[in-house]
């Protein structure tokens, strides 16, 4: 209840704001209550500036970030329970995020629920991770001697940050496993994937006009809505494999003017590289082909005439996300893994017809000798996660604690009867707290 009730919506979502987030707080009394279970911090601290100076960053996080206090307000932990020589084949490692998107109210417990802003996504997982971790070094003597834990609670998951100064220093410094699991919401089925996105800004920038003399000016609102049309109708089947969202429109509120600019954004899931680069290529060519449409189509119209006469010369695609990225399955060596979690453990895979879903596992793409997946439980729809009135119940946190036991006592059995040589796990230190 204590972590529900901290405000750690990133400056992404609350508009710039960094006084109210409290994500410092949260990373401290998670970290108070993993240190009850024998657990040591290893990092807690921002990432460096540098971070954020990459290509494929997104360009609000960078345009965001020229602020300080941006980074430093949204700092990320690591715990590890365990030496820091255990070698990373011995190590199962956990990620999950405390930020939140906006949108708090007091949180509720009625005995049965837990009511809250993070509540299914990724609050209550992360405290069902504590319980689940108690409960396997209970059963399991070699949990935390001979088997290492390491935990990733993170910021940066949110907001359309995906993990570029959050989950991806922390990876690219080696805080990871040979079992490597993201707690977001599954259903309690474990999926060995996850999508990365992109993110087009269709922009036309033109002359504002008087109610009264609309002919006078470019109409973006027009212009932009039969855009949006065209490419929800036509972008999803020139893009095969990836999910096309025509998402907000916008141009202006007054309804006594004709506006000349304005913008739609669109957002673009894709399993893979190659699928990105080409539904990339498919926008570019959908917005085209509308352009030459609504020329054809509004030429006639006399309040559109200009509009249609300019339509290319006024428009414009901006790249604000793309060159992430995505975590596309196991690899061909992963049927320890699979045996683990399905045979051993009793866990579920995801459907392999339905679609993954973006998250901070497509980090984890290139590591090589590592097993991948995201597992929580309840669902991102389920449960209103981003929503109003977002929940997790008690009794599917509980059931996710179990699960999370079993899979590290089932991990550490296996390991202790089949060793192998791989070179030491190097912890990060920089930024740690004491």
């Amino acid at each position: 209840m204590r972590l529900l009730d901290a405000r750690t919506a990133g400056p992404l979502e609350t508009g710039g704001d960094t006084d109210g987030v409290h994500l410092w707080e949260a990373g401290r009394e998670y970290a108070a209550a993993a240190r009850r279970l024998g657990m040591s911090v290893v990092l807690h601290g921002a990432p460096p500036d540098d971070a954020l100076r990459r290509d494929d960053v997104p360009a609000p996080v960078r345009e965001a970030a020229a602020d300080p206090a941006f980074l430093a307000c949204q700092p990320s932990l690591v715990l590890r329970l365990g030496p820091a020589d255990v070698p990373r084949h011995a190590t199962v490692m956990f990620n999950v995020h405390l930020d939140t998107v906006a949108g708090w109210w007091p949180p509720s417990f009625d005995g049965v629920r837990f009511s809250g802003r993070g509540a299914i996504d990724a609050k209550g997982p992360a405290v069902a991770l504590l319980a689940g971790i108690r409960a396997a070094r209970a059963a399991e003597p070699a949990l935390g001697t001979r088997i290492g834990v390491l935990v990733q609670a993170v910021a940066g998951e949110e907001g359309g940050a995906l993990g570029t100064f959050g989950t991806r220093p922390l990876v690219e410094a080696g805080l990871t496993g040979r079992l490597n699991l993201f707690c977001e919401p599954t259903g309690h089925r474990y999926l060995p994937r996850a999508t990365a996105a992109m993110t087009a800004c269709v922009r036309v920038r033109g002359d504002d006009a008087v109610d009264d003399r609309p002919e006078a000016g470019h109409n973006a609102t027009v212009l932009l809505g039969f855009l949006g049309h065209h490419l929800a109708t036509t972008l999803p089947g020139r893009a095969p494999g990836a999910r096309v969202c025509v998402a907000g429109l916008h141009t202006g509120d007054r309804h006594n003017k004709v506006y000349g600019s304005g913008r739609l954004l669109l957002n673009i899931a894709y399993g893979d590289r190659e699928c990105g680069r080409a539904a990339e290529a498919a926008l570019h060519e959908t917005v085209r082909d509308g352009l030459a449409a609504f020329r054809d189509g509004a030429r006639g119209h006399p309040t559109l005439a200009r509009t249609a006469q300019d339509a290319d010369a006024i428009t414009s695609v901006h790249w604000l996300k793309r060159g992430l990225p995505a975590l596309n399955g196991p690899a061909a060596d992963a049927t320890w893994a699979e045996e683990l979690l399905e045979r051993d453990c009793g866990i579920a895979p995801w459907p392999a017809d339905e679609p993954a879903f973006t998250c901070d596992a497509l980090w984890m793409s290139d590591v090589p000798d590592a097993f991948t997946a995201v597992f929580g439980p309840g669902g991102l729809d389920a449960n209103r996660a981003h929503a109003d009135g977002e929940y997790a119940d008690l009794a599917a946190l509980d059931r996710y604690a179990d699960e999370l036991a079993r899979i590290l006592v089932a991990f550490a059995r296996r390991t202790l009867t089949t060793p192998e040589t791989t070179a030491p796990v190097h912890h990060a230190t920089k930024g740690t707290t004491p």
